[in-house]
């Protein structure tokens, strides 16, 4: 995944890549400034399969996979989801598709930075407001027809005229939203009740280091965080995963450097300033030593 370029999958770069395919689409995609919408065609996908993943995105998703089953790597970390799972991931997460099976189906929406979220701010409900960057939720029948029916409403309501009632649309979001976040945190206390401690550890870590990394890149920070001692979280660390706490800070930040080089107009000093190396040489060298190129030769590399 390192060695890929990541690109940021915003509701611009959506546009380019489907407008020109939008007779094939329209009946299964909704697209504006505000929002977008697929529901149940799997051309959308294979379309964003082509445009060489990675991707990185800065806006809130869901999804409900209806059929079919897909493999992604969904911030570090591996996802195998299939039929009757709701999915969301928001603002900074990183995806890698891996495999899409050619039966999914998937009803989701984006909500994008132009969209009147329903909530005030610091009202945003917990599984939402940036603590957690994505999950993934195996629901039941009930749970999953609530959900299709919400998104219905909205995918109704939204093609209902072209200045459609953004209030309307605004509250059935706000309740696909409780409804995401009453099962999320249903799972989270049943996983809590039967997950190992090193588990929850790990989980809390890997969460901490898709926050942080741009800031912290020590392990000692995650550990104080954790109040845990920064021996203990290492071995942790190493025993649940198989790999170091400083390889997954370092496949994080990485990660986030490729997306400013390649995406932004920054230079590599300003990157280095914003993400807390010592000097841009440092940085450089860092760069290097994982990618096996300097940060002018990735940003110039296509």
């Amino acid at each position: 995944m390192t060695n890929k370029q990541p690109q940021l999958m915003d509701v611009t770069r959506m546009r380019d890549i489907l407008i020109p395919h939008l007779s094939q689409i329209r009946e299964h995609a909704f697209l504006n400034n505000e929002i977008g919408m697929v529901r149940g065609d799997h051309t959308v996908f294979s379309l964003l399969m082509r445009q060489r993943p990675p991707f990185t995105i800065n806006d809130h998703r869901q999804g409900i996979i209806m059929s079919g089953e897909a493999e992604i790597n969904i911030n570090l970390q591996d996802r195998h989801l299939k039929s009757g799972t709701l999915v969301y991931i928001g603002p900074g997460t990183i995806i890698y598709p891996k495999r899409l099976s050619a039966d999914l189906r998937i009803f989701g929406m984006g909500l994008f930075s132009n969209f009147p979220m329903p909530f005030a701010q610091g009202q945003m409900p917990s599984a939402f407001n940036g603590q957690v960057r994505d999950f993934q939720l195996p629901a039941s029948e009930e749970d999953i027809a609530t959900a299709t029916h919400i998104m219905d409403t909205i995918w109704q309501t939204v093609h209902a005229s072209d200045d459609y009632h953004r209030p309307t649309v605004t509250a059935l979001v706000a309740a696909q939203m409780h409804h995401y976040d009453q099962l999320f945190h249903q799972q989270a206390n049943q996983l809590t009740n039967s997950r190992s401690r090193e588990q929850t550890i790990f989980d809390r870590f890997l969460q901490l280091v898709t926050q942080h990394c741009a800031e912290q890149h020590q392990i000692g920070y995650y550990a104080e965080r954790m109040c845990l001692t920064e021996r203990y979280l290492t071995t942790v660390i190493r025993q649940t995963s198989g790999t170091t706490a400083k390889d997954w800070i370092d496949r994080a930040l990485i990660t986030r450097i490729k997306i400013e080089l390649r995406h932004t107009d920054k230079s590599s000093a300003q990157i280095a300033e914003e993400m807390h190396f010592a000097n841009p040489s440092f940085f450089s060298k860092y760069f290097r030593r994982l990618t096996g190129m300097t940060p002018g030769e990735y940003k110039n590399y296509s």
